[in-house]
Formats: C-alpha cells, structure tokens, sequence
C-alpha cells in the first residue's frame, strides 16, 4: 500500500534528542571520553577583560577545531558549516538545536591572541599525552623520531631571492615572526646558509628540494614517539634543513622528561640523526643508547676503508692491512702538548716511508703522499652505535621506527594535512600541535574500547 504524502506543515511540539540521533559507534562519541576542558576557563581568565561584551565560549572554539583537525576539515569557514548542520559536530560542542555557531573569524582572533598567549594548544596536547600515559599506553622504554616537510601557504611566484630579500617597511604578522626567530636554532638559527629563495607571503618558510621532485616552500614538524603503542610524546615545529631536525630532537627529549618524569633507554632515528655530536649526546649525556644507523663517509675510489684499520684504545693508534702503524704525533712528548683540534677531528697518520715500501700502496693511498684516517673525538659513541647495530634489539628497532612514518601518512592522506593553512613559525606549531592533538585523541578512541551500555 503506498503511504501518505510528505507534507511541509510545521509541527507544533518535537521530541527530538541529539544524544539519541548520535549512533553509538560514532567516533567522535568515543573520542569525547578523553577530551577535558574543565579548567580551560580558569586559565585564559588572565587574558579576558572584565569588562565588556561577554565572549564566545573558549570551550567551543576548542571542540570545533579538535571536530577540524580530526575529521580533515582543513578550512575553518567550511567546519562552521559543518558544525551548523552535522547532529554528531553539534552533540560534541555541546550546542544542541538552537545554539549558535560562531563565526570563522573568532578562531583568528583567540589564535593571534589568548591562545598563543597562554599556551592553551601545547597544554592541550600534553594532556592527550598524560591520558594516554593513564590509560597505559606509553612504555617509556623505546622511542622514536622523524621529521617530515608540510608545504607552506607560499608560492614561488611570490618570492626574492635570499641574498636580496629585505624586511618590508609594513611587515605583517608572519614577517615579523620570522624576524623574531632569526637567531633560533629551529628557525633562522639552524643553519647559516643563505636560503635560494625567501617567500613574501612567509618567509619563515625554507625553499626545499629534499624530496627530490620539485622544489617548494615547507616547514617540518618532528614527531617523538613511543613504540609501545605509537602515542606521539611531543611535536615542535622547525625549518626544513636537517640541523634544525636534531635540535628538535633534543628539545622534545628534554621536555618530555621535565613533563613527565620519561626517558627511554633507546632511541631509533634514521642516518640523518647519526651524527658524531648527536650520538654523543645521547650516550654520554643522556644515557641513552642509540639505535641510529653512523653516519659515515668511506672512501669510493676501491681503496681500503677506515674500517679495515684496527684501533688501538691503549696505545691511540691505527694498525693497517700491511701491519704499520698510524699515529696522530710521531715525535715524543708531542701528543702531551696538543690541544684538542677545533674541529672535532683527529687526524692519524702513516710513515711515509712505510707507505713507500708496502706492497699494498696501490689499494690503500692512491694519488695520496702517506696514507691519513680521520677519527672523531666522539668516536666512542659512534662505535657504541655500531655495535648496538649487531645486536637483535636493533633490529627490532629498525622495524618498529616505521610507526612514526606511518602516523605522517595518516597525517597527510587521512587529517590532510599536506599542506599549511596558517603562515608564520606560530602558525605551523598551532597546526601540528592540533593535529598531534587529534592523532593521539584518535588513538585513545582506537584502543580504549566504549564502556559497555548500563542495563536496567
């Protein structure tokens, strides 16, 4: 029998419930478990007027950009849309039928303003750190760390050449951050070369062809890692070279220590965290033993590699394949007398007569006087690296580091974040912090299973 026809008469009285039209197995249900704001009033309070029209609720901004960052709604105009009309965007905002969305260009203003201010988004995200430290996901024995470029809100139509870029009379709000982070070590510090290209738009931003296709404005964000379960344990933003990346390092190892009472007994890095500073930092101050493959430079001509030189601690020399010596300083009571060199490196160096008369001069020292080996005075820590990488925890290291590839694919394919939307060093730490916010709300909501429905 077919039914009756639809019609557009208003009802006078509706029974409606969003808590019922939410389904059960939404995940912003299960997310909403792990996302506290009881005390997000009491700290922007200091940075409210007492006087005036009463403000848009910071609880709400806070919701509708957790809603953005962990369902991919990468524009803020678009998610006032979809909070206005999703049941599930408006359960979670707590804004019911009739509540009013606000207008995109709040978020602007809370970001420039109180949210930066008081820290609120870095607060926000170590309390998904914290809950997921309770709830036993973190094993504080291995982690791990990565970095990975997000293209800047820039274009290279827009840009000057480093050597020739000056600071505009007027400069905006990104312009005078990047001035403000010229000597950091994560920024304008990092490294002292002269960047090809300075973008106008945001020149914080490093012109990059790292990837090895075409080359772009980006900035990186560092992920720390627990491997138990991958729960990111800190993000910082830096510029696209790889010095700023092992500084980044070292500032989220630092913090998450001093936040959480954590330090790991090993880390898995890639090569480009295999420095002979940087190893020697996790060993000797840190303790922490390094499952990062050395970085190391052989010889590409045939010739014998340092490795086949064997060392004497004791004696501080180098035995070589024809059983002679290599020493730093040949004359007695030089050694005692030497300052440490300037640059780190220690050179060892072979007889030249012993060169002259060896039957292996052609595989060892070709086009060269004497034969010379460089050894870094971190060497110690770099043969601790190398023996770690015999061992069967090594391995699994190296296995388990693809965790923290994997959460910056999820980052890009899933959260969208492939590219910025905010300009300026600020901007770029607000978005990862976000979106390392919404990463670990969305791992809590993963493993944590739903309580199940009381009975009555």
């Amino acid at each position: 029998m077919m039914g009756e026809r639809q019609t557009d008469q208003p009802e006078l009285f509706y029974g409606f419930s969003l808590e019922r039209h939410v389904p059960a197995d939404h995940v912003l249900r299960s997310i909403d478990r792990f996302v506290d704001l009881g005390d997000i009033r009491e700290q922007l309070r200091p940075y409210y007027s007492d006087t005036g029209r009463p403000s848009i609720d910071p609880e709400l901004m806070i919701r509708m950009l957790i809603i953005g960052y962990c369902m991919g709604i990468r524009s803020e105009r678009r998610l006032c849309d979809e909070v206005h009309l999703n049941l599930a965007y408006r359960w979670f905002c707590r804004l019911g039928l009739d509540g009013d969305v606000p207008d995109h260009s709040t978020f602007s203003k809370n970001r420039h303003g109180r949210f930066r201010d008081s820290d609120l988004l870095r607060k926000l995200f170590e309390q998904t750190v914290a809950r997921c430290i309770a709830e036993g996901l973190v094993g504080g024995e291995g982690f791990a760390v990565d970095a990975s470029m997000i293209k800047a809100d820039a274009n290279r139509q827009n840009s000057t050449p480093g050597d020739e870029w000056e600071p505009p009379d007027d400069p905006g709000h990104a312009v005078r951050e990047y001035l403000a982070v010229l000597d950091e070590a994560a920024f304008g510090g990092a490294t002292p070369v002269v960047p090809k290209f300075i973008s106008a738009a945001d020149p914080a931003s490093r012109w990059t062809g790292a990837n090895g296709g075409l080359a772009f404005f980006a900035y990186c964000t560092n992920y720390l890692i627990d491997l138990k379960h991958a729960v990111i344990m800190d993000v910082e933003a830096t510029t696209a070279v790889r010095q700023a990346e092992v500084t980044a390092q070292r500032t989220m190892l630092d913090r998450t220590q001093e936040r959480f009472g954590i330090w790991p007994e090993r880390l898995a890095a890639d090569t480009g965290y295999g420095s002979a500073e940087n190893l020697a930092w996790l060993v000797h101050e840190k303790g922490i033993e390094p499952h990062i493959p050395v970085f190391d430079k052989d010889r590409t001509d045939g010739s014998f590699a340092r490795r086949d030189f064997v060392y004497d601690h004791a004696d501080d020399s180098y035995t070589c394949p024809g059983g002679k010596q290599l020493r730093r300083y040949w004359q007695e009571g030089r050694a005692a007398r030497a300052k440490p060199p300037a640059d780190g490196i220690d050179r060892y160096r072979a007889r030249k007569t012993d060169c002259q008369a060896c039957d292996l001069r052609s595989r060892c020292r070709p086009g060269e006087a004497g034969r010379k080996l460089l050894r870094s005075v971190h060497e110690g820590a770099r043969d601790l690296a190398r023996d770690l990488s015999l061992t069967d925890a090594y391995l699994t290291s190296r296995r388990e580091r693809k965790k923290v590839e994997m959460l910056f694919a999820h980052l890009k394919r899933i959260l969208k974040l492939d590219r910025l939307r905010l300009r300026g060093p600020n901007g770029a730490k607000d978005e990862f912090l976000l979106a390392a916010t919404a990463q670990n709300l969305r791992k809590l909501a993963k493993l944590i299973p739903m309580p199940a429905p009381a009975t009555t």
